[in-house]
C-alpha cells in the first residue's frame, strides 16, 4: 500500500514538473504581432522569419541592418546578426519535438515561434574569408566561406527595449 502511494505521488510530482516546465518555456517568448518575437530570457527581440532566400554573409549583414527594419511595424535601427550562442538558444532538442520541414526541404528544430525557410543561419562571428553558421537540423555550428549562399539565411536580432543610439 505504501509503495502504491509513493508511486502515485511520484507520478503526480512528475506531471507537475512537466506542466511547470512547459509553462516556463511558453513564457520565454512573446509574439509581438509585428514580425518580431521578444525573448524575455535573453533580453532580445528577434525577427519572426528569416530573409526567405539564399544569401551570402555580406548580404545577410545588409538584410538585418537595412531591409528587415523596413518590413516591420516597430521601427528600430539596431538590428544585427545573432551570435552562435544566441542561435543555439533557439534550437529545440526535445525528443518530443520533431521540428518541421522548411521551404527548402530541410527538417529544422527551432522553437515553434519561429519560421525558418531553410536550416542554416548566418551568425555574427567571422574571420577574413569565412563566417560561422548555425545548423538547425543538427544543432551545431560550423564555418563556411562568406561568399557561399546556397540554403543560407539571415535572422535579425536586437536588444529588447528602446534603441541604443
Amino acid at each position: 500500500m505504501a509503495i502504491q502511494i509513493t508511486r502515485i505521488l511520484a507520478i503526480a510530482f512528475a506531471v507537475l514538473l512537466l506542466a511547470h516546465a512547459s509553462l516556463s518555456a511558453g513564457d520565454r517568448f512573446t509574439d509581438n504581432e509585428d514580425g518580431t518575437i521578444s525573448d524575455h530570457e535573453l533580453g532580445l527581440m528577434w525577427s519572426k522569419i528569416d530573409n526567405q532566400g539564399n544569401v551570402t554573409w555580406q548580404d545577410a549583414q545588409r538584410w538585418v541592418r537595412f531591409t528587415f527594419p523596413t518590413t516591420i511595424l516597430a521601427q528600430y535601427d539596431d538590428w544585427r546578426l545573432p551570435t552562435t550562442e544566441e542561435l543555439a538558444s533557439l534550437y529545440n532538442d526535445s525528443k518530443y519535438y520533431d521540428g518541421y520541414e522548411s521551404d527548402c526541404g530541410a527538417e529544422v528544430k527551432i522553437v515553434r515561434q519561429f519560421d525558418l525557410s531553410c536550416a542554416w543561419v548566418w551568425a555574427a562571428e567571422e574571420a577574413p574569408v569565412t563566417a560561422r553558421l548555425y545548423d538547425f537540423r543538427k544543432g551545431q555550428t560550423y564555418m563556411d566561406r562568406k561568399a557561399k549562399k546556397r540554403g543560407y539565411r539571415a535572422l535579425a536580432v536586437r536588444p529588447l527595449g528602446p534603441n541604443k543610439k
